[in-house]
């Protein structure tokens, strides 16, 4: 039977007391009749002493368990098996988590410096720019007709697109806290793809872009969800699509039943395409695919990111598929009525 180390060094000093008070025994009586009560005498000395030692050695240990326990934050179970090697286990245990912890902490700061980055780069652009043109027009421009309503809509334009950027994280942070409270109501899905589509024509135009909408075949298809969020999201992902299409290209909006209850609705292009390696990461805020996907396209980098929230807020699911120089399909669920 394999001994812990909490009983092993008490019954060793009793077994070392026992044959140390037998033979001990034996020779003070010096008779060998009286061997069998020397044994029980010494067996009753070597219990005593393992019985002692073993208690006295559990409360120092426990003294010291507890010290270590307070200094690490924590809780020492008097009555739980926190003694020799089960102690030696939560330490690891501990230890373990710890270490899970610090990584986890090293992985957020680097997420955290990240966005920050992200954040002052999307910011940057558009304020050097308002502030050149704005500079250039008080050191002159501003008498000259030529230049000063040209100077003054690229300054409106940059305003815009700070405003767009303070605008995407006012939202973003209202869904993430739950302050953002959700309208749902009975809405006709074809009639909500088609305002998008008719917004969003005269800009798909001038990047000869063909958006195309393949109508489910039943005359009406009627969701549940909120009408101005779930218009943002197709919103989004068309614009992304035209954004990032290549001339003369295609963007086609399709809807498919996935059950009794429940529709696919799917933005696909065929434009540039995303690596792989950058799928896991599209959602989240400000990241952006630097080599095919130019800051200069517009937009405040944290479209996606909240396209993600609202679709999770419906307890729907959204993914993505791509492949470069191929196209990209975005497909998020919702609930029929």
């Amino acid at each position: 039977m394999k001994l812990s180390s909490g009983i092993l060094f008490p019954f060793l000093i009793g077994f070392l007391s026992f044959g140390v008070s037998a033979l001990g025994i034996y020779l003070v009586l010096n008779d060998p009749k009286e061997e069998f009560m020397a044994v029980i005498i010494a067996l009753v000395i070597g219990v005593l002493v393992f019985v002692v030692s073993y208690f006295a050695l559990k409360i120092y240990t426990k003294r010291k368990f507890k010290k270590i326990y307070n200094s690490i934050g924590l809780v020492y179970e008097k009555n739980g098996g926190t003694f020799g090697a089960d102690a030696q286990q939560e330490v690891e245990k501990w230890l373990t988590n710890k270490t899970t912890e610090i990584q986890q902490l090293k992985s957020t700061e680097a997420y955290r410096r990240e966005f920050f980055g992200n954040l002052a780069h999307e910011l940057k652009t558009p304020v050097f720019s308002v502030e050149g043109y704005i500079l250039t027009l008080l050191e002159g421009g501003l008498e000259d007709e030529t230049i000063n309503r040209k100077f003054l809509s690229k300054a409106a334009k940059g305003i815009d697109r700070i405003t767009k950027v303070i605008s995407d994280m006012d939202t973003i942070t209202k869904i993430e806290s739950g302050n953002l409270k959700l309208d749902i109501k009975r809405i006709s899905l074809i009639d909500l793809i088609k305002n998008v589509i008719s917004e969003l024509e005269d800009i798909a135009v001038n990047k000869e872009i063909k958006l195309v909408f393949e109508k489910p075949s039943v005359a009406e298809l009627f969701i549940s969800g909120d009408k101005f969020k779930l218009e943002q999201v197709i919103t989004n992902l068309v614009s992304n699509s035209i954004n990032y299409g290549n001339k003369g290209g295609l963007t086609t909006i399709y809807i498919k039943e996935i059950a009794r209850n429940k529709v696919a609705v799917s933005v696909s292009d065929n434009g540039i395409g995303i690596p792989k390696d950058h799928l896991p990461r599209l959602f989240e805020r400000f990241y952006r695919v630097e080599k095919s996907r130019d800051r200069n396209q517009g937009g405040s980098g944290i479209g996606l990111a909240i396209v993600k929230h609202i679709v999770e807020a419906h307890n729907q699911k959204i993914t993505v598929e791509s492949k470069v120089d191929k196209g990209t399909t975005f497909t998020f669920t919702l609930d029929k009525v």
